[in-house]
């Protein structure tokens, strides 16, 4: 089954720590991009990182900047995303999504998310 799975969310108070994980199976994650989404209720959804297929290039919107970081685990054919100094307005139900190429336009495979919540 070719799919995107999800974890490591939670509940977390300001300026902790979260790594979510997006593990692949039945293709190699390493072919593609992979960017990480969130959508917070009432909030567009928006693409927050992207780690490249080839050269492994990180990318980041501004504000996670210093804050998140996006790996590869080519053993685990997983991605991660750490996310440290979380601020309540990461609260969002964040995906990760499989493209020829950062940022997409195309995305070949979703996972269903993982809830983070930064509340005290």
């Amino acid at each position: 089954q070719l799919q995107l799975v999800e974890s490591g969310g939670g509940l977390v108070q300001p300026g902790g720590s979260l790594r979510l994980s997006c593990a692949a199976s039945g293709f190699t994650l390493d072919y593609y991009a992979l960017v990480w989404f969130r959508q917070a209720p009432g909030v567009e959804h928006e693409a927050v990182s992207c780690i490249s297929s080839s050269d492994k290039s990180e990318d980041y919107i501004d504000s996670v900047k210093g804050r998140f970081t996006i790996s590869r685990d080519s053993a685990n054919n997983t991605v991660y995303l750490q996310m440290n100094s979380l601020k309540p307005e990461d609260t969002a139900r964040y995906s990760c999504a499989a493209s020829p190429s950062c940022w997409g336009p195309e995305y070949d495979y979703w996972g269903r998310g993982t809830q983070v919540t930064v509340s005290s």
